[in-house]
């Protein structure tokens, strides 16, 4: 009897003790939202609480296919959430891309919140939503270089997403726009937005605060964000913004009319053999999936479907119809690295400049010079750059800072990174500020990182904190940052940071004038 008495003492102690320590931290990891409890876990050595794989919409399959998303399913009990959800179905990916998920399926519509391990359901942390890269045919939100072991040190909530992606994601037949009335495809940025009002549902109960929220993508995601910004349905969802390297101002995603998508894309569904579109959703995800290869590179872009977009998003942004929230955007020194391989002779730069320009080729060459072959080679990157990402991104600002009444900041990258095994020699390449801007340096193991890049990575990510908290990047201890839209000054971020009028503004007035399709 005794034996068994002191044996429950020593449990009841232990209980005490533990019931002390622990319940601190299982209510910390413990957080109700709209669809039931969830409980996550803790990453960087305890230092920020984990939520990921959360589903913010139903699974997107069978009749949901090329569906507005649904509300998700609620649940009885707490749902563990220390595992991300599948991706979203790619038709490509980048060799730079890296995924935590266990893998690409139809059903994929989930996120990600991380918070510093302090905060509670009263903190009102600012909130910022990262919107993936990857052309609208490939990435996630459970990528490495974007996780949410450092940002969310800097006292904000980080959301990260997968969403709906090339086919899946943007496919716009005519009997899709039948089905609903008379609107089709852009089911990717439905989702997106789908997101957003998950976010302003339950991010709160996260600590953050529903009415301070910043969406920021790079790439393909940043053309969402100058997307988002003007598209009616997102309206009130966000309140600044943020975009790394590209806009739905041209370049090289072009959004179609409704009519010129419905008629390509119900050409391609008739290829498949089907004579419905219930036929169309009755075919399985992998034959959907290799069929659309066939189309090749960017075959199903986002298009003007009348509802998310009911004009080409340039016309939005003339008339003054946008969102009226802080913009900060710009792009990397070197995006045309991309497409310049090898070195150009000033000869064959030449010889491009006759081909593309004919009779502006003179002035051409002004601008993007070829007197010795390693200024030609530094102008092919120059001016593919420019097509590719500068120039649509450069008409964003420009369109923000004359009718969005609101403060509009504009950086350009400019620290070369070392080598990698995606680019050899020293760039500062198309999305190459993603492990800069997260803090995730490390997870690109094979460049050699030096303090610059540490200096630089920690700028990132307090001027794009600061600016979601306050909606101006400025901060104690700060190189200043002076308004874009104030006199045409950007930033200069490179191992030592500058800022001062913008140099290169006469090569895109030249390209104001008419500039051929970039093609990869």
């Amino acid at each position: 009897m005794r034996i068994a008495m002191k044996a429950m003492c020593l449990l009841a102690m232990a209980g005490f003790a533990l019931g002390f320590s622990q319940p601190l931290a299982a209510d910390s990891l413990t957080v109700k939202t709209e669809q039931g409890k969830i409980h996550g876990k803790t990453i960087n050595n305890g230092k920020v609480n984990a939520f990921v794989g959360l589903p913010y919409a139903a699974p997107p399959t069978g009749d949901l296919r090329w569906k507005a998303p649904q509300p998700p399913a609620n649940w009885k009990g707490v749902r563990e959430a220390n595992q991300y959800g599948a991706r979203c179905i790619p038709s490509g990916a980048s060799p730079d891309m890296a995924f935590l998920d266990s893998g690409p399926s139809e059903d994929c519509l989930y996120l990600n919140v991380y918070a510093p391990a302090d905060a509670n359901a009263k903190s009102k942390l600012p909130i910022m939503v990262w919107i993936h890269g990857g052309g609208f045919m490939a990435g996630a939100g459970g990528e490495p270089r974007h996780n949410g072991d450092f940002l969310p040190l800097k006292g904000v909530l980080l959301v990260t997403f997968n969403y709906r992606l090339a086919v899946f994601g943007f496919l716009a037949t005519s009997e899709l726009a039948q089905e609903a009335n008379g609107t089709a495809g852009n089911y990717g940025f439905m989702d997106m937005i789908a997101a957003l009002k998950w976010v302003k549902a339950n991010a709160g109960q996260f600590g953050g605060d529903p009415e301070n929220v910043t969406i920021f993508g790079e790439s393909a995601g940043s053309f969402a964000v100058s997307t988002l910004v003007a598209s009616p349905m997102a309206k009130g969802l966000f309140q600044k913004a943020i975009g790394e390297s590209g806009a739905a101002f041209g370049g090289s995603l072009a959004y179609d009319p409704l009519d010129v998508r419905e008629k390509k894309d119900s050409e391609w569904a008739a290829s498949l053999g089907v004579k419905s579109l219930a036929e169309l959703r009755a075919l399985p995800a992998d034959k959907i999936h290799d069929e659309s290869l066939k189309r090749g590179m960017f075959a199903f872009p986002p298009n003007i479907d009348g509802k998310v977009l009911v004009e080409p998003v340039p016309d939005t942004y003339a008339a003054g119809r946008q969102a009226h929230v802080p913009l900060l955007a710009g792009w990397n020194a070197d995006e045309g690295v991309i497409r310049v391989k090898d070195p150009v002779t000033a000869a064959q730069w030449k010889e491009t400049a006759a081909k593309l320009y004919e009779a502006r080729a003179a002035e051409f060459l002004t601008l993007y010079p070829a007197d010795t072959d390693a200024q030609a080679t530094r102008s092919a990157i120059d001016y593919y750059g420019d097509s590719f990402i500068g120039f649509s991104t450069w008409k964003w600002l420009e369109a923000q800072a004359k009718t969005g009444e609101s403060p509009v900041y504009r950086y350009h990258f400019e620290l070369a990174a070392p080598s990698s095994k995606y680019f050899k020699g020293v760039y500062a390449f198309h999305a190459d500020d993603i492990e800069y801007v997260f803090g995730t340096l490390d997870t690109r193991p094979e460049s050699a990182w030096r303090p610059e890049d540490r200096k630089v990575s920690e700028l990132f990510m307090s001027y794009w904190t600061n600016f979601a908290k306050t909606g101006d990047p400025n901060g104690p201890g700060l190189p200043p940052w002076p308004r874009y839209d104030k006199d045409g000054t950007l930033l200069h971020l490179n191992s030592t940071v500058t800022s001062g009028p913008d140099a290169v503004r006469p090569r895109y007035e030249f390209l104001l004038k008419g500039m051929p399709a970039f093609r990869f």
